[in-house]
């Protein structure tokens, strides 16, 4: 009789990379302050998180985290269909759906739930639902997750997804989602065409704006960099990144807010997010908007940098933004080249196969308003030094 743990017996890659000693995931940190980051005493600068405004360390965003602490208690201990909604969660909503341009948003415990309760509450059974093959997993398992049925087309590729769509019943329900910036490339969805292409088919549009908010269109994300807000249909954000915080929200019409809010399994079987999350959240909102020269200096950086690492000759593919792929290939050499940058005091992210084509292992590096130019400088010193040693560049 078969033993289900048995693939837990049979899964041997992690043990074999530790052994080699380029084993590059849950590494313990001892502290994590934005630029820079340590592990015991070894102190590295942080090139491989999301707090591309680096709020996590602002005042304004830590106290507004503890002042809700006193004023609300730790947990909302229940979901927001129950106990769990508190006036602050309506006043962020506001906020939010403002900022971004839509009428109403509704927020959950964290991003991935986003994804996965939107797409399953709004495609049913006879419905479709169309992904970008560079999708986040998130996206994926919330198709995976309803009752329709999942159509994939070609990464940023019209013509596909144009094709896709003609060959499906004209009665069904479409939606199609996309990443607003690709987390692993850094590339752009090239959202003007894709809106004409869903209109041509009566589909509607989903952009997951993870990686934007905050960093693109003066904060606001993909659909307002490219200037065409009305056009998306819904909106998502994650409060992991530039909010400084955990969450995630959905914004679009009322309409379609009011029914998610209603039917999103992820949210009404889920505790509401904390009142601390919540109100650093918040307090990470202002930020931007008080603060806009924090979102300039970032983007400043991220063009700096493409230009460098071109000049000094390693492969960044066709990112346009804070996400700088360093595209090496070779999966040894990737995990060697993230070992010699750790030991040289750079913190990056491996990123290998099965999260990336075969063949195309890469470090996924990623920028922060507050990286000083002294930090960046001794980055590509220790990827020019590196990149060198290994025949990289």
């Amino acid at each position: 009789m078969k033993d289900i743990f048995q693939k837990c017996v049979e899964f041997t890659a992690a043990n074999e990379m530790r052994a080699s000693g380029l084993y590059p995931y849950f590494i313990p940190l001892t502290n994590n302050e934005g630029t820079e980051a340590r592990i015991g005493d070894h102190r590295m600068i942080m090139i491989g998180s999301n707090n591309y405004l680096g709020l996590t360390v602002h005042p304004k965003v830590q106290q507004a985290a503890l002042n809700a602490i006193t004023t609300y208690g730790t947990s909302c201990t229940g979901s927001r269909f129950l106990n769990g909604t508190l006036e602050l969660h309506l006043e962020l909503e506001q906020r939010l759906a403002q900022w971004v341009g839509k009428e109403a948003a509704i927020i959950f415990s964290t991003g991935y739930q986003v994804n996965v309760g939107v797409i399953s509450a709004l495609v049913g059974r006879d419905d479709f639902v169309i992904t970008d093959k560079e999708d986040h997993a998130s996206i994926i398992d919330g198709c995976k997750m309803s009752s329709g049925t999942m159509k994939r087309f070609k990464h940023n590729d019209l013509e596909s997804l144009g094709r896709t769509l003609h060959d499906l019943p004209t009665d069904s329900g479409k939606l199609v989602v996309v990443d607003g910036v690709y987390s692993m490339g850094g590339d752009i969805a090239p959202l003007p065409e894709l809106i004409e292409v869903c209109r041509a088919y009566n589909a509607r549009l989903m952009v997951d704006d993870a990686h934007s908010i905050g960093v693109l269109g003066g904060g606001r994300g993909t659909a307002a960099h490219l200037g065409v807000t009305e056009g998306v249909d819904l909106i998502m954000g994650t409060f992991s990144k530039s909010f400084a915080s955990l969450g995630g929200f959905i914004a679009g019409d009322a309409k379609a807010i009011d029914y998610i809010q209603h039917c999103a399994r992820s949210l009404i079987f889920s505790a509401s997010i904390p009142p601390a999350n919540t109100a650093a959240a918040m307090a990470a909102l202002e930020v931007m908007q008080e603060e806009p020269e924090r979102i300039q200096r970032l983007n400043d950086i991220a063009a700096m940098m493409h230009r460098r690492y071109r000049e000094m000759g390693f492969n960044i593919g066709n990112t346009q933004t804070p996400i700088i792929p360093i595209i090496i290939g070779d999966l040894t050499t990737t995990l060697q080249c993230w070992k010699a940058l750790l030991d040289a005091g750079v913190y990056t992210n491996a990123i290998i196969p099965p999260a990336v084509p075969p063949n195309m292992a890469l470090l996924r590096t990623s920028y922060i308003a507050s990286h000083t130019d002294e930090q960046l400088e001794t980055v590509l010193q220790a990827f020019a030094q590196v990149g060198k040693e290994l025949g990289i560049i």
